[in-house]
């Protein structure tokens, strides 16, 4: 008997009254995709656990943890769904031994998150959290005490270049800056169309005027920016994070912004999210903060959806995304089982 293919969202995708809470065209495009049928996980968990996916055979995954103990004893999912580029919440050795595939959407997040460094360029080098204060604290006579900081003729480097650190640079190039990058993994001429110079590790360090971090967070690149490179810095040097927390060692960080090694900072991101409310950094007026959400507009979720509802539709047409991760999982016979499964349910 024909049945339909089962999609779960986890509950963080909804507020608390149940209602989906993301801008755009999301749940409609699940309405209308046929042969399919959809639910909310009915509680949030930190870590997913079996029984919450006993059941589906696609998910779409925000914030949870997906463990080796969360997939124990599943023999149905057959693929997990991520808005965006970051898949450090999810043991993707365990995914592939269970013969589940990973899709991340980096297309939907490519040009969103160029636009949240440009903001933070923008916001720290023209100091406008600065100038907002005075007018709101009545202080209009100081208007010419805090002058910013121009961009022409300045080195704009990162560390990391792929696909949201090219769209930065590329948005940069009319504003006639240097720039360099650190990433030991691409050639020169896959950066050259936006005038990006590859350097060493301490030479983005010692040049940059303005630091962006737009690598992934792994073992490599955790607390890849601590004291010693902090103090490798320019003192007139901004730092700008919107990667991943962990990749800058945030007590240096703090160290850093209050001893002024550097000028100031831009972040998203942070070590422990949600941010503590004792946190340093909020006391600060040298930073720009906000809470790992700059990139989450109406066009990004719009565009995150319509990836993976058509991920889902390849699938189903058992066929294979071109956005998997873990492509080991293809040679998988417990995937192959799932997917010849899932066909013959939904045919």
């Amino acid at each position: 008997m024909r049945s339909k293919a089962r999609i779960g969202l986890t509950r963080d995708y909804f507020d608390e009254k149940g209602k989906f809470w993301m801008p755009g065209p999301g749940l409609k495009l699940l309405d209308d995709m046929p042969g399919v049928e959809y639910q909310m996980f009915p509680e949030f968990k930190r870590e997913v656990t079996p029984d919450q996916i006993e059941d589906l055979d696609m998910v779409v995954s925000f914030r949870p943890l997906w463990t080796r103990q969360s997939l124990a004893g599943n023999e149905r999912l057959v693929s997990i769904h991520r808005g965006g580029v970051g898949y450090e919440r999810l043991d993707v050795p365990a995914l592939t031994d269970a013969g589940i595939m990973l899709f991340i959407t980096p297309d939907a997040v490519r040009r969103p998150m160029a636009v949240v460094y440009m903001t933070f360029i923008l916001a720290l080098n023209m100091r406008l959290l600065t100038k907002d204060k005075l007018i709101r604290e009545g202080r209009w006579a100081e208007q010419s005490h805090y002058q910013g900081w121009g961009l022409v003729g300045r080195t704009l480097g990162a560390v990391g270049v792929g696909n949201i650190g090219h769209e930065m640079f590329k948005m940069a190039m009319p504003f006639e800056m240097k720039h360099i990058a650190y990433d030991p993994y691409l050639k020169p001429e896959a950066v050259a169309d936006v005038g990006v110079q590859l350097v060493d590790f301490d030479t983005v360090l010692k040049e940059s005027d303005i630091l962006c971090i737009i690598c992934p967070l792994n073992e490599e690149t955790r607390h890849i920016i601590g004291e010693k490179e902090l103090k490798m810095m320019k003192e007139s040097a901004f730092l700008i994070n919107a990667a991943r927390g962990p990749i800058v060692d945030e007590t240096a960080l703090i160290k850093a912004l209050n001893e002024d090694w550097i000028r100031g900072a831009g972040l998203d991101v942070f070590e422990q999210e949600p941010v503590q409310n004792d946190n340093p950094l909020l006391k600060m007026d040298n930073v720009v903060l906000s809470p790992h959400a700059l990139a989450q507009t109406d066009q990004t979720f719009s565009t995150m959806w319509d990836i993976i509802v058509g991920q889902m539709a390849t699938i189903l047409r058992n066929e294979i995304p071109t956005t998997l991760v873990n492509r080991e999982v293809l040679d998988s016979a417990k995937l192959q089982t799932k997917m010849k499964k899932l066909q013959e349910r939904i045919k």
